[in-house]
């Protein structure tokens, strides 16, 4: 009989999987160092999976999978790294390289090695097979009227308002010392230098994670120190000690199997709001509170419509550390239209004092992408976007 995993295991300790050899199903080919494995590679003999001892004589498993990443025919070949005794900087450095997975032989079951290989062979071919199939490219193409229409507001606010703007300049300047303006990433179609006039203290950044614990509008849930990844897997509480009920992972100097670490993960991740929106946030400054309520710390952007990086209507730029967080068909759908220095989400929030849910922020951000897809764009929509943000520019609340 045929077996249907054939693996290449290189290193010094063959007896690990001396139990699993025996399996009909799995054939095991044994070389000592790299040198015989890219032999054995170059061969084009069957091979399914690569597992590969760290320490190897002449190098290291780094070396080996290195050099398969190079060749697109190996690339594909799923690569488990092992390890006698854990070491946190070789297990990032591994993480770092994308190796498929890494296990340490001392607290780790052959079984559930030789499992997790038939899942990644299987899986890394069908990626093989996605990747040879044609593929139509999507061209993004932003409108003629539309592009035409943002250079001219964009020209034209700027010329009129740069007397006021100088004078905006030199008052925050005079309130508190650093730049005026104020640069970050952010994501749209693509990712740009996103300018605004700068409303905060400077060093407010790096206060950002404890506020988005504190007063994030969109942070639903109770708030806690706890570490989730700290508390005990209550499958493995029922086990001997030294047994786990699932293959052993490590995170810094802490282990945890793999079934409590993706329930905790998926826990953190269903409690933790994709957008953050600080609820009077303290950073802001007294100058910044008036620029941004009457929405002059904005004006800046009208650079980034010049440039092309954004639109007068559009949906708003996230920052990277949000957009990172939506990969989900239904929350990425709002990047099929470009961002936007006023939008309807903005109308809306701001029509609405800055109260608003998350899943109402995303669903007026896929509402006007879809009115933005193909042939359903309508420059007139975008007007009248632009009449009802100019009665929501003046506010109470910082937003």
């Amino acid at each position: 009989m045929t077996p249907n995993l054939n693996i290449l295991y290189i290193g010094d300790a063959p007896d690990f999987f001396q139990l699993a050899n025996n399996n009909e199903n799995t054939r095991i080919t044994h070389v000592e160092n790299s040198a015989k494995a890219i032999k054995h590679l170059k061969s084009n003999k069957p091979v399914n999976a690569i597992v590969c001892q760290y320490k190897l004589p002449g190098n290291y498993g780094f070396y080996l999978f290195d050099w398969i990443k190079k060749h697109s025919t190996f690339s594909t070949i799923p690569f488990v790294l092992l390890l006698k005794e854990f070491n946190s900087d070789i297990y990032k450095q591994a993480f770092k390289k994308r190796i498929d997975d890494f296990y340490v032989t001392n607290t780790s079951c052959p079984n559930d090695i030789l499992s997790r290989l038939q899942f990644l062979s299987a899986h890394n071919k069908n990626i093989k097979t996605f990747n040879k199939e044609e593929t139509t490219k999507e061209v993004y193409k932003m409108p003629l009227s539309k592009r035409l229409f943002d250079i001219f507001v964009a020209s034209s606010v700027l010329l009129v308002a740069s007397p006021f703007l100088l004078l905006i300049m030199l008052a925050i300047r005079l309130e508190s010392k650093g730049k005026v303006y104020y640069i970050s990433k952010r994501v749209g179609r693509k990712t740009f230098d996103f300018y605004k006039l700068r409303s905060m203290r400077t060093g407010s950044d790096e206060e950002l994670k404890k506020l988005a614990q504190e007063k994030n509008q969109y942070n639903t849930a109770p708030k806690t120190t706890e570490n989730p990844f700290e508390t005990k897997c209550p499958k493995c509480s029922k086990l001997p000690e030294g047994e786990a009920c699932s293959t052993i992972m490590y995170l810094d100097s802490q282990q945890i199997c793999n079934y409590w670490y993706t329930k905790q993960k998926a826990k953190a991740a269903k409690n933790n709001s994709t957008f953050v929106k600080i609820v009077n946030d303290p950073r802001v400054t007294k100058v910044g509170k008036f620029i941004r309520n009457t929405s002059i710390d904005e004006l800046p952007q009208l650079i980034n419509v010049l440039k092309g990086d954004m639109s007068i209507v559009g949906n708003r730029p996230l920052p990277v550390y949000e957009a990172e967080q939506l990969t989900g068909d239904e929350l990425s759908m709002r990047f099929l239209a470009p961002p936007g220095i006023t939008g309807l989400w903005q109308v809306e929030l701001r029509g609405k004092g800055g109260v608003m849910s998350e899943e109402e922020r995303m669903r007026l951000d896929n509402e006007y992408a879809n009115h933005f897809k193909g042939d359903n764009y309508s420059f007139w929509y975008d007007i009248k976007l632009i009449l009802r943000t100019i009665p929501a520019l003046l506010q109470k609340d910082s937003v």
